[in-house]
């Protein structure tokens, strides 16, 4: 009788903490509004099934899906086969053996889909198709956000009634930590006509919402952050081991013979060899925060950018910085930046990103493994302060992922602060002293 008392009671407080805690790993706090929703918009029946357009839109401010780019998975609900496609492929065609004459693309029960290249023939291309899976963040460009292609499926059923929407969807980017929701039945997409005099509608549309979480990324995380100033001549490193320690076998040493063999060699040949240059902190980014300058008003900061993958160019990478001062940006050399105010009570966050056709490639490890930008900020009299490591970043994010951070303790300071205060005190004590001699 107490087990019967206490176990559900417990179980459930058990099953809504995993619920709430697996809802505040995918939450993020600069973006919290982000995700990848993907849209299925049947346009047409066929005797058989259906054909559908898919779009997928990344909604997500400052996370993007750089190449090899993304791959979408789903389960078919029914015995569905695929019969064409259009702006992508499937991975595998699965066994058809079943057809005669006309063999479907894909006959696979859970199949694998991925972008087409760019280049490919026209009739093979539909619009916001054909870009190596490549799609750009909400924030850097809107219109290059979207990937679309075009699916005939068959042996689904043709009408509302009788189809069934495909379930249990993946999504890579071009990695993990994406986790999909249920395909949800929404009203149909609307479709105007480019002279804009007629309006069309789906058959039938469904929503897929996925969402990013770094834990299940990584275990460990891909950036770090060093800081320096030109208040002081010690350089605080990335912290020792932030992103993984080394091993025999999990980086490869600057100036070995192996580097030759893994630049330029594509992922999927490399059967896991390290890539990584041989570091103290082993990430293949390193964000480097300098105060290089002090003026009247203002205040100058050098940022730096080096990659450590010999393998890996990062392609439309974006820079994510939390400081107080960021409300008050006055210019910005060599990269774009944009603010991020996901809150209208603060405006301490902006996202930096490459110039198009100039630095929007970070290249990899190596003399062009690198990339630089300075900033000048106005000082807010009420709270600005070289002090206390004030004039240094909260937080950092290379990719949407946050970097590791050096402790506070750590931090370039002041140097003479402590002794700046004990003076201060002498005097003040001085002053009282030779008052109270005067009255005396």
């Amino acid at each position: 009788m107490v087990f019967n008392r206490y176990a559900y009671p417990l179980l459930s407080a058990i099953a809504i903490v995993l619920i709430f805690s697996h809802a505040a790993v995918a939450f993020d706090p600069l973006d919290p509004t982000g995700n990848i929703t993907i849209k299925w918009d049947v346009m047409s029946w066929t005797p058989d099934g259906y054909v559908a357009v898919v779009t997928t839109t990344n909604f997500q401010m400052y996370r993007h899906i750089m190449s090899p780019g993304w791959t979408l998975g789903w389960t078919w609900s029914k015995k569905e086969v695929i019969w064409g496609m259009v702006g992508a492929q499937a991975t595998e065609q699965g066994d058809c053996s079943k057809f005669q004459g006309n063999i479907p693309h894909c006959c696979k029960r859970n199949p694998t889909v991925v972008d087409l290249l760019p280049g490919v023939p026209f009739n093979q291309q539909i619009a916001n198709c054909c870009k190596g899976g490549v799609v750009a963040s909400w924030g850097q460009d809107p219109s290059a956000a979207v990937s679309s292609f075009q699916v005939s499926v068959g042996l689904s059923g043709s009408s509302n009634r009788t189809v069934r929407l495909p379930k249990n969807f993946t999504l890579l980017g071009p990695g993990k930590g994406y986790t999909c929701s249920q395909a949800k039945p929404v009203p149909p997409t609307f479709f105007i006509s480019p002279d804009g005099r007629r309006r069309t509608q789906a058959m039938m549309t469904w929503n897929v919402t996925c969402t990013y979480s770094q834990i299940q990324a990584s275990q460990h995380p891909t950036c770090c952050v060093s800081l320096s100033s030109f208040y002081n001549s010690v350089i605080t490193p990335c912290p020792a081991c932030s992103c993984g320690c080394q091993n025999n076998n999990s980086c490869v040493a600057s100036g070995s013979e192996t580097i030759r063999s893994v630049v330029g060699t594509n992922i999927s040949t490399l059967n896991n060899a390290p890539s990584i240059q041989c570091t103290q902190h082993m990430c293949p980014i390193r964000v480097h925060w300098h105060v290089k300058l002090n003026y009247k008003e203002y205040w100058r900061v050098k940022i730096s950018v080096t990659n450590f993958n010999y393998q890996v160019n990062y392609t439309q990478w974006t820079l994510v910085v939390q400081h107080p001062n960021l409300n008050n940006v006055t210019q910005v050399f060599s990269f774009a930046y944009k603010p991020l105010v996901p809150y209208r009570s603060t405006n301490d966050s902006g996202m930096f990103y490459g110039l198009k056709f100039f630095n929007d490639d970070l290249m990899g490890a190596g003399p062009s493994g690198n990339i630089q930008s300075e900033l000048i900020l106005e000082k807010d009299i009420d709270t600005f302060s070289f002090k206390e490591g004030w004039a240094f970043p909260r937080n950092i994010y290379f990719n949407g992922d946050e970097c590791k951070m050096p402790l506070p303790e750590d931090y370039p300071f002041l140097p003479n602060s402590a002794n700046s205060n004990q003076i201060a005190s002498l005097i003040l004590a001085a002053f009282l002293l030779l008052t109270l001699l005067a009255f005396w």
